[in-house]
């Protein structure tokens, strides 16, 4: 199976990824999909790879969560039952041990190229910031039943896997990312709400979260119609200047952070 992984490295600290965006499903496990396309795409973070497309390092994964999903642990990362999947069953029938070890290997695969460009990165800069970039449902219920603003902010920044030298650096990219506009207003931005941070950036934090941060970032699908996949092409472009406009920003917030913490070593 190939891997359908785009790195393309530059000369940056930051690494974008969108390791959710992808739709694609090769034709030999395809025959065994139950859901229908349109359902897998619901579930899906279409448009994250145009977000993720910034002046930094960027990682964009093409092939669908709903074959693996990279932000779940290893033995969760394949949907066998709807319990995984939202109530959706997504295979006619379970997968074969054969397909599950094909699908396991493609997920250490990602893990093994990710790693490759991260520990590239520290040894180049000593430390990185990882934008793991997502969007999520706010109409899950019916096409016209939004949920409540208040547990479902504009941007959702998933934080918890991150070591305490980096919370001011987290602060100061929440705070601008406030202030920016977005579709004529200022967005809601809030730390922890809707999401925390999954399998993903679990995982660089206890591997390499002294050397860096990771920013979970989950974009409600206001700039969609989660039901339809038709997107409004301004609001996606909005979101996509104010993130670009963070990377200065965020560079010199690694710069100062990373100061502060050699000297208290």
């Amino acid at each position: 199976m190939e891997s359908h992984i785009q790195l393309n490295k530059q000369a940056s600290p930051i690494i974008a990824t969108a390791i959710h965006d992808g739709h694609y499903i090769p034709p030999e496990f395809m025959k065994n999909m139950l859901l229908p396309e349109h359902e897998r795409m619901r579930e899906e973070d279409p448009y994250t790879a145009y977000i993720a497309d910034l002046p930094v390092s960027t990682v964009i994964v093409g092939h669908s969560r709903f074959l693996v999903d990279l932000n779940r642990s290893k033995d969760k990362c394949i949907y066998k039952t709807p319990d995984d999947a939202w109530g959706l069953q997504v295979w006619k029938n379970t997968p074969s041990k054969k397909t599950e070890e094909h699908l396991l290997a493609y997920y250490d695969t990602f893990y093994t190229k990710f790693e490759a460009l991260l520990k590239e990165t520290i040894a180049t800069y000593g430390t990185f910031i990882v934008l793991d970039i997502h969007s999520y449902n706010y109409k899950r219920a019916a096409s016209q039943r939004e949920a409540p603003s208040k547990k479902n902010p504009e941007i959702n920044i998933g934080t918890v896997h991150n070591a305490p030298q980096w919370q001011t650096l987290i602060q100061t990219f929440i705070d601008f990312l406030s202030q920016t506009t977005i579709q004529g207003h200022e967005p809601d931005v809030r730390e922890n709400i809707k999401f925390k941070g999954g399998e993903f950036s679990n995982w660089i934090f206890k591997n390499y979260g002294n050397y860096g941060c990771v920013l979970s970032i989950e974009f409600k699908k206001t700039f969609m119609d989660e039901w339809t996949g038709r997107v409004d092409v301004q609001h996606l472009m909005d979101i996509h200047e104010a993130l670009k406009n963070s990377i200065p920003l965020l560079k010199a917030a690694l710069k100062e952070s990373s100061h502060n913490n050699s000297r208290l070593k």
